[in-house]
């Protein structure tokens, strides 16, 4: 269970460490809620005031939670010792109902408060707040105050009673923590009072620490862990009969065996790598990224390099393919410090639904931090192509975020202009393309087939298609390079006569040569010839270019002089084919894409340079 121990390292490094970011990481025995009323209290449990919290600042209000209650669901939940939901802490509830739930759900809480006070372990914020509650004056005061308001249905009253209280307490100490949610003395007290209520629990050796320790009963252990799937777990085991442990395991505890104290410190752990640095793909998967040390995690699903990123601002001339190479490398190794025994773990959750369930580890892997950016530069550099930027106007060479790569082979284009696919196919091809990223796997040849097809129908696409067939390039470059064939440049090459990179080409000078006839109210507007018949042209090259170098004829007419260069660009094209390549009219392989992509920007860049 490595990843167990690697998140364990990361609390022990990490627990009481300030950050800038906001997040933090929780203490042992507390989770987060998203309160939505603050009351205030003196420290002799007299009222002052409540309100109602906006979400910005009721979201993740730390709460002390039990081992039961860290887990609860069902009809009968188990309160939490400290801040929870109104119907459990106010006592008053019962005098607007007949309905005797809301007086049990009191009497347990506040049973479970008394035990806290009274022990060794108490807390002064503690004591104000059972005082105050055992007057039972809570939701009165609420309504009095205006913070709650009484529907006369009381199906209508579930959602008020349900709002999560936090307590500022006004102490006459004014150097006291009066926020009780993040007094680092109140959390020590629980943790104290918590770890005594486990010293009378099941001791028995801990697998993960090798330790006899109290033991976390397999249904107790921590949800909470991502927010896609909020009721997922990682560790759990309800079922106590059917086939789950015939022939393997008497009962669950000997199947998994782990402390209260290191379940606690791991999921605590997880819950604050997830909310810091996770990325969610689709509606139930999310991937998590750590390095040992902590310290400049690599991202390993964007593209090399960030639009925004001011180091990105140096033009790079398509046809420089080792300045390409040499500054990415720069960029990925250059500005990443880390220790040379570092590692990097990845790790990817995906729930079974996007509610309840299990909290699957379907992806998990260590390697050294360096090599783990040597694949990276492996990565890029054999899936880049060239690239519109759109924010300044120019082309580059850039590879592709992984994200991008699935929408262009699987998705539609939405109604923004952008290729989307569905979620759940988003999570699926993740997870194929992520062992490519990290381990130098071979790209899988049916992501690859579906760019092309979709790149071979550009009438599907009102304003993404220069998207799809950028990003069908770099795929195409990437599988030919994983199998050591076909053409891998970046940019044209004029050296190549591969047949079908070729008949890219025409189709290019075609599109340009039209697209250069059009008056100024029609460029951007029509369709081309080359782009009506596309998907035709890339099954039958031969028969088709007929059709299009005849349609083309009068828009050469009609550009008179300027048509010269696009006829000394056609016969380059064509000096290059073999005869017999020429007149073969069997299906384009991928690389006419490649050749229409290299040379479209190079009459693009002939033409700026005019």
């Amino acid at each position: 269970m490595s990843w167990t121990q690697e998140l364990y390292k990361v609390y022990e490094q990490q627990c009481g460490v300030e950050h800038n970011d906001g997040t933090v990481l929780l203490p042992v025995s507390h989770s987060t809620a998203n309160a939505q009323i603050e009351v205030t209290l003196k420290q002799d449990g007299s009222f002052v005031s409540a309100r109602t919290l906006t979400q910005e600042e009721g979201k993740d209000t730390i709460i002390p939670v039990s081992a039961v209650s860290g887990k609860r669901t069902g009809k009968n939940p188990p309160p939490h010792p400290f801040a929870d939901k109104l119907f459990y802490l106010a006592g008053d509830i019962g005098r607007t109902t007949e309905d005797t739930k809301y007086e049990q759900f009191f009497a347990a809480y506040i049973e479970q408060l008394k035990a806290w006070n009274d022990s060794q372990y108490s807390h002064p914020a503690v004591a104000t707040v059972y005082t105050y509650l055992s007057k039972r004056t809570l939701l009165t005061d609420l309504i009095n105050w205006h913070v709650v308001e009484l529907k006369e249905k009381q199906e209508d009253n579930k959602k008020t009673f349900s709002q999560v209280v936090r307590f500022y307490i006004q102490y006459s100490d004014y150097n006291a923590e009066s926020r009780t949610w993040l007094d680092s003395t109140m959390y020590d007290c629980y943790i104290e009072y918590a770890l005594s209520q486990q010293a009378e629990a099941h001791i028995d050796l801990c697998y993960s620490t090798g330790k006899q320790m109290p033991i976390m009963k397999n249904t107790e252990h921590a949800k909470n862990i991502v927010s896609l799937c909020a009721n997922a777990k990682i560790i759990s085991a309800n079922d106590t009969d059917g086939f789950t442990y015939r022939g393997r395991f008497a009962n669950s505890a000997e199947a998994l065996s782990v402390s209260y104290d290191f379940s606690q410190k791991m999921h605590n752990a997880l819950r604050w790598l997830v909310k810091r640095q996770s990325i969610q793909f689709g509606n139930t998967f999310t991937l998590v990224v750590w390095t040992s040390s902590l310290s400049d995690t690599p991202n390993i699903t964007d593209a090399a390099f960030s639009l925004d990123d001011e180091r990105f601002e140096e033009t790079i001339s398509p046809d420089t393919e080792p300045l390409y190479r040499d500054f990415l490398r720069k960029h990925i190794w250059g500005t990443k410090s880390f220790e040379i025994a570092s590692k990097v773990m990845i790790m990817g959750m995906d729930a079974t639904t996007s509610k309840t369930g299990r909290l699957s580890i379907v992806l998990y892997e260590e390697l050294e931090h360096s090599r783990l950016l040597e694949q990276l530069c492996k990565w890029h550099e054999e899936t880049s192509a060239l690239r519109y930027d759109s924010k300044h106007k120019v082309s580059r060479l850039n590879s592709f975020a992984v994200r991008d790569i699935i929408n262009c082979a699987y998705g539609l284009e939405n109604s923004k202009g952008y290729p989307e696919a569905k979620p759940e196919v988003i999570k699926d091809n993740v997870l194929r393309i992520l062992p490519c990223i990290i381990q130098g796997r071979k790209l899988p040849a049916d992501i690859m087939q579906n760019l092309v097809k979709k790149a071979s129908n550009p009438l599907a696409y009102d304003k993404c298609f220069r998207t799809v067939m950028e990003t069908a390039c770099g795929m195409i470059r990437k599988f030919n390079i994983d199998r050591k064939k076909g053409v891998i440049s970046m940019a044209y090459d004029p050296n190549e006569t591969d047949r079908s990179y070729l008949y890219g080409c025409l189709l290019a000078i075609a599109d340009a040569a039209e697209n250069a006839a059009y008056d100024e109210a029609d460029s951007g507007k029509r369709v081309t010839n080359a782009k009506r018949y596309w998907n035709m042209f890339a099954k039958r090259p031969n028969a088709t270019w007929a059709v299009i170098e005849k349609q083309i004829r009068v828009y050469m007419i009609k550009l008179g002089a300027k048509s010269i260069r696009y006829e000394k660009m056609l016969n380059e094209i064509m000096s290059k084919f073999k005869l017999s390549d020429f007149s073969d009219n069997s299906p384009l392989s991928p690389a006419y894409l490649l050749g229409y992509h290299h040379f479209n920007a190079e009459i693009y860049k002939k033409k700026e340079e005019d």
